[in-house]
């Protein structure tokens, strides 16, 4: 094992370095350092020597030039056991450095904050830091890298072990984590100077950038394992911005379910609640008061709902907890909680509540799909009903009450799995069917829930994901009581279609847009 003799420290986020700092300093370690780390390390006490007394050169262009030289990165590249790279050092007056100590500028952090300008943005790109650290890394069999004060403590005690050394394996991963930390950096860097540009919205090369949150007990299965990340670099947090108050961890499960949860409730402006299985909803309603929203929205489907995940848009009340406490739920979301709703819910020891955040959009960002072997990408679709150029088709023009039926089955249909049809009311879904392989079958199923539910069918109206192909979903509406119909349009059979429509005296409304969701 090769003793570490000489530091190089240089950090962005000063946390902890004083104390490592120490700590080397007192295993008598030569150290070296930058601008307001060697300030810092100064004025707590600790002698250390600055890299333009190393480099006999100073500071240049408002800082942008301080390690690029030589005698830094001779002192990091070169092989302790190649009697050729030693010569040429000893020839240039370089001492090895044999560890290097580096966190970079936040440029994510910078990019995230409103207001942030190019300029802005370029001046936090760090270019010595990620150049020592690859250099470093590369070289890790003789200078071990450190690149986040999450690692100090580690550090610290493996070098007590070993009398100021590290253990191959240990400078190795090391490596490994600073490669990392750089491609993230960088990947970051490429994406947002590639949202400038329109044209780099979907560029010949990728780099996704996420930060793990936390690992989880396992994925969709207990046989499989699993961990969620975080975005970097994003405006928008999404769901990983949601505080928990209570309850054991989330499932691998919970949180695809509550993706969709808050992107429903998000949708309304009323108070609403919404109830998700298995990443489709089972019941959704608006009212004049949460507690109303629910009792319809779980009525849709109360069989369904046991162990569901229940979302809401406005502070949670102590009359709608009362009625939860009594349902076996996996997850409680909603902007916040009323502290004696709180109380009261928090007795299940299991029971998961989550504080989310009303004020971020869903923002028309990137959308990936893992397949086998590759990735699709596309936009996230955002595209709401209050954005659309509804044309109403048939002869009979809607009622008020039915267009208002319809704008609120097409805001809830969009987040159910194809094939989707479902029955709604102005205030509250009656009967959903989701996922099944023809339109028909899902027609069916939603009729068969509302029967089974006791929920009436006539003077509903009907919202389907993609448009009819043949009049008989149409036939099959009517015939369950729907008087209006909301749909894409644009099938080869559309006359046939309207044709039904005006048959059965039903107003039919096309949106032109369709909302697959597989």
């Amino acid at each position: 094992m090769k003793k570490i003799n000489r530091v190089l420290i240089s950090v962005y986020d000063k946390q902890g370095i004083v104390d490592f700092a120490r700590f080397l300093h007192e295993q008598g370690i030569e150290i070296i350092s930058t601008g307001g780390t060697a300030k810092l390390l100064t004025e707590n006490g600790i002698q250390c020597m600055p890299v333009s007394d190393v480099t006999n050169a100073p500071e240049m262009l408002d800082g942008r030039v301080k390690t690029l030289h030589p005698k830094i990165h001779g002192a990091i590249l070169a092989k302790r056991d190649n009697p050729d790279h030693l010569a040429q050092l000893e020839q240039h007056g370089i001492t090895p450095i044999d560890m290097v100590v580096i966190n970079l500028y936040p440029f994510s952090d910078v990019i995230s904050m409103p207001g942030t300008t190019l300029d802005i943005a370029l001046e936090n790109i760090d270019i010595g830091g990620p150049t020592m650290i690859r250099a470093a890394a590369k070289n890790f069999n003789d200078v071990a890298v450190v690149t986040s004060p999450l690692q100090y403590d580690f550090i610290i005690e493996e070098m007590e072990k070993t009398e100021g050394n590290l253990l191959p394996e240990i400078r190795k991963k090391l490596a490994a984590d600073a490669f990392q930390l750089t491609n993230l950096y960088d990947g970051i860097i490429s994406k947002y100077l590639s949202k400038t540009e329109e044209e780099q919205k979907y560029p010949d090369n990728i780099s996704i950038n996420f930060k793990k949150i936390q690992d989880l007990r396992y994925g969709e299965n207990p046989h499989q394992g699993a961990a969620f990340y975080k975005e970097v670099g994003t405006l928008n947090e999404g769901i990983t911005g949601i505080e928990q108050l209570h309850g054991k961890a989330l499932s691998f499960n919970n949180i695809m379910d509550l993706d969709s949860v808050v992107k429903m409730v998000k949708s309304f402006e009323a108070p609403c609640s919404v109830i998700v299985k298995h990443s489709n909803p089972c019941g959704a309603a608006v009212g004049d008061n949460l507690f109303s929203a629910f009792e319809k929205a779980f009525a849709t489907d109360s069989v369904s709902a046991f162990g569901g995940i229940f979302g809401f848009n406005r502070k949670l009340d102590l009359k709608t907890a009362e009625e939860l406490r009594k349902i076996f739920i996996e997850v409680i979301v909603a902007p916040d909680f009323a502290e004696d709703a709180f109380q009261l819910l928090s007795k299940k020891k299991n029971l998961r509540l989550l504080k989310m955040k009303m004020n971020q959009e869903i923002k028309n960002e990137l959308n990936y799909k893992r397949v086998a072997g590759g990735l699709l990408i596309q936009d996230e679709d955002v595209k709401s009903v209050d954005e659309l150029d509804l044309k109403i088709v048939s002869k009979r023009q809607p009622s008020e009450s039915e267009l208002k039926a319809m704008k609120f089955a097409w805001r809830v249909v969009k987040w159910i799995k194809s094939n989707a049809v479902i029955f709604c009311s102005a205030d509250r879904t009656i009967g959903i069917g989701a996922g099944q392989m023809s339109r028909v079958d899902s027609s069916m199923f939603a009729v068969e829930k509302a029967k089974r539910a006791g929920l009436p069918l006539a003077g509903t109206v009907v919202a389907s994901d993609a448009f009819f192909p043949f009049r008989d979903g149409v036939d099959a509406a009517a015939e369950a009581g729907a008087t209006a119909i909301i749909q894409p349009g644009g099938s080869v059979r559309d006359e046939e279609v309207i044709q039904a429509a005006d048959e059965q005296n039903l107003a039919m409304v096309f949106t032109g847009v369709r909302h697959f969701r597989h």
